[in-house]
């Protein structure tokens, strides 16, 4: 049961941009429409109000810009993506992201329905009533698994190079980060990929962060401001830095789990960088521990102040 409130706008604009969308869908689905074109054609009207051709005549910086295959993406750069998949959602990715600066991406009665489209044609698996609000960024796009009525509010990063899996139902909040790679401690360029899974009617809440090779059970939570490395069982509440289970929801016993964390199978890591193709051996230990003497606080004192004259 949702707790929003319906509103509509006027005919005639809902109309217009129905009709923009519905377009919009006809030429994704062409397999003779150029992808980049599309995307500089389709910013050229939106973000200046003419056609790609005029604008490049009028101001060929800007227009210049419209086109992907004048930009480059941080995932280019990394060893890890697959260029080839990459190629065919770059377009797509570089006309949500600047969409979503303008009015038409942050008008909720377009953005999230331009969102719902682009995923489709983007995103490994999507499913039925995606909501994505403005601002969301993804590392490639192509390894991402979202299933029905799964809804990713603002600001969010999905780092799903390693693959990410948002199952039914699955709610993840503004300024939250979620990665599928993870660095040696050692050597930088030493990457692990590690899919990470959401399960269903999880909900990742404000401003945590869930690390490479996470699994959160269905129903699970992470608090505000938590940092995960591990799992969450069913109904489970983790809190904190790093993460640790403290609560658990009332809930009725005997549900059957689509996610259990403790149970699922995991995808084998995948290493990104043949320089280092094995398994990253542990690489830290904890701290020594401190002579006793060193434990037993020092007295304060006056002295300790400093006196007058001293800098």
């Amino acid at each position: 049961m949702t707790w929003l409130v319906p509103i509509g706008i006027h005919a005639e604009a809902q109309n217009a941009f129905d009709h923009f969308l519905a377009d919009l869908e006809r030429r994704l689905a062409d397999p003779q429409q150029g992808r980049a074109e599309l995307c500089r054609d389709v910013l050229a009207e939106v973000m200046y109000g003419r056609p790609y051709a005029q604008l490049l005549a009028d101001a060929p910086m800007a227009a210049l810009n419209l086109d992907p295959r004048n930009v480059t993406f941080e995932a280019e750069y990394y060893m890890a993506t697959d260029q080839e998949k990459f190629a065919r959602v770059k377009p797509l990715l570089w006309l949500w992201k600047n969409l979503d600066l303008t009015p038409f991406g942050q008008n909720p009665v377009t953005g999230i329905a331009l969102r719902r489209v682009l995923a489709g044609h983007i995103f490994k698996k999507v499913g039925r009533n995606f909501k994505c609000w403005q601002n969301v960024e993804f590392s490639v796009g192509y390894n991402m698994e979202v299933g029905d009525d799964v809804v990713i509010h603002r600001h969010v990063l999905l780092d799903d190079i390693g693959g990410i899996e948002l199952h039914d139902d699955a709610s993840v909040s503004d300024y939250v980060n979620i990665y599928s790679h993870t660095h040696s401690v050692l050597d930088g360029p030493d990457v692990t990929l590690r899919r990470t899974v959401i399960g269903r009617g999880a909900r990742i809440t404000y401003h945590s962060t869930v690390l490479a090779g996470s699994v959160v059970s269905d129903d699970g939570m992470l608090a505000t401001h938590a940092l995960l490395r591990g799992d969450i069982p069913p109904h489970g509440i983790a809190m904190g830095v790093p993460a640790r289970v403290t609560r658990f929801k009332l809930r009725p016993e005997g549900q059957e789990y689509e996610i259990e964390a403790s149970r699922h199978p995991r995808v084998p890591d995948r290493k990104a960088n043949p320089q280092f193709p094995d398994p990253t051996p542990g690489q830290t230990r904890a701290p020594e521990a401190a002579p006793a003497a060193a434990q037993t606080p020092t007295p304060v004192v006056a002295a300790s102040l400093g006196t007058a004259g001293e800098g």
